[in-house]
């Protein structure tokens, strides 16, 4: 699974309002769906004027510049640092086969794939920060279900999935805070995963801040793997 897979997987599983093509960029509307949906990515390397057009057009949405940097990115990353531009949320990209999550059974009542959304789903990601601007990111998304955990006969958490080609990506992966270090988001992945075969995937995948030492240990454990990183660069202006 190479990362230009994955980051291809990224885009069509959360996707944003708008994109286009503009010189070296592909420019989003994110329309208030936060940061993935929102930056803009090089297809080649720009030239200063590029960056500047880019950040033109992306004020005109009335966001803040912001840029998707990957590896093959480090370049434009050197000109982004000398803007003023400063880093974002450094984030790994992980996967793993679905079989290997496939090898133990979801235990009864503990975790569900439904679409559309209920009401608690919905309640336990804005507690998250997860809106209704991200609602209509997942809305957008082809294929899909959401999850649903209970723990203690209880609800737990909400996650999203979503289809690209034979890899699954899990988003918005929101465990309670008095449900959570008892499993829950093993469960969820799990469920994910049989969803997910059942569907065609091989592969399932999942994004994790760096910061978020406790979730990166969970996909460790899971035999997750990391295939690739990014970051963001950006500088205040309009407000994202």
């Amino acid at each position: 699974m190479t990362p230009e897979t994955l980051f291809a997987a990224i885009d069509a599983t959360w996707p944003a309002a708008a994109k286009r093509a503009v010189g070296p960029w592909v420019l989003r509307h994110g329309a208030g769906g936060g940061k993935r949906v929102s930056a803009a990515t090089a297809q080649a390397l720009p030239q200063r004027a590029d960056i500047a057009a880019a950040e033109a057009e992306m004020g005109q949405y009335g966001q803040d510049p912001l840029f998707m940097i990957r590896p093959e990115d480090a370049e434009l990353d050197q000109m982004l640092a000398a803007r003023g531009y400063h880093v974002l949320d450094p984030t790994n990209v992980y996967c793993t086969p679905v079989a290997r999550l496939t090898d133990k059974p979801v235990p009864r009542v503990t975790a569900f794939c439904i679409w559309e959304p209920l009401a608690i789903m919905e309640e336990i990601w804005a507690q998250g920060g997860i809106g209704p601007e991200r609602l209509a990111v997942m809305a957008r998304a082809g294929a899909k279900t959401g999850i649903l955990a209970r723990w203690n006969e209880k609800p737990a958490g909400a996650a999203f999935a979503s289809l690209h080609e034979t890899i699954c990506m899990v988003h918005a992966v929101e465990i309670l805070p008095e449900q959570r270090r008892q499993g829950v988001a093993q469960w969820v992945m799990r469920a994910a995963a049989f969803w997910a075969q059942k569907h065609g995937a091989t592969h399932i995948a999942v994004l994790c801040t760096q910061a978020n030492t406790a979730a990166n240990a969970l996909y460790s454990s899971l035999g997750f793997e990391i295939v690739g990183q990014y970051h963001y660069r950006h500088k205040t202006a309009q407000g994202i």
